[in-house]
């Protein structure tokens, strides 16, 4: 341990700021019981495993092809080109539309939802606030 001060405030982050104590929990039960939470979670769900399969199968096809099909892989396409490495430099391609894909995905479908939630969230916990004082 250090007997120097920090050189400045900023060395060390800053503590999280203190619970608000007008803002109670909501319960998860109440979110997890909603319609719009099951369907967020079944998109979220079925896209998750549609990418894996793409991203999963398309490099194992590429390995497969690579093992069993080696006359195939080593064609020349244009100069040293060969399909094999075009296929391989295709696999960061098919990450790439995958990742913007998935965060398309999220923007659109996910996020939306969540913020709904998260306001019924609110509004449910304000609601109960607002009866507990009556």
């Amino acid at each position: 341990m250090s007997l120097h001060s920090p050189p400045n405030d900023s060395f060390y982050p800053h503590p999280p700021p203190p619970p608000q104590p007008d803002v109670e929990p909501v319960s998860p039960q109440s979110i997890h019981n909603s319609p719009e939470f099951h369907s967020m979670r079944s998109a979220y769900r079925s896209f998750g495993i549609a990418a894996t399969l793409v991203s999963v199968g398309g490099f194992l096809t590429y390995v497969l092809m690579s093992s069993f099909a080696p006359g195939l892989m080593n064609q020349s396409l244009i100069g040293h080109l060969t399909i094999g490495l075009t296929l391989g430099l295709g696999q960061f391609v098919l990450m790439g539309v995958t990742i913007w894909l998935y965060v398309r995905h999220m923007h659109r479908r996910i996020d939306p939802a969540t913020h709904r939630l998260r306001a019924q969230a609110r509004h449910i916990a304000s609601s109960e606030r607002r009866s507990r004082t009556w």
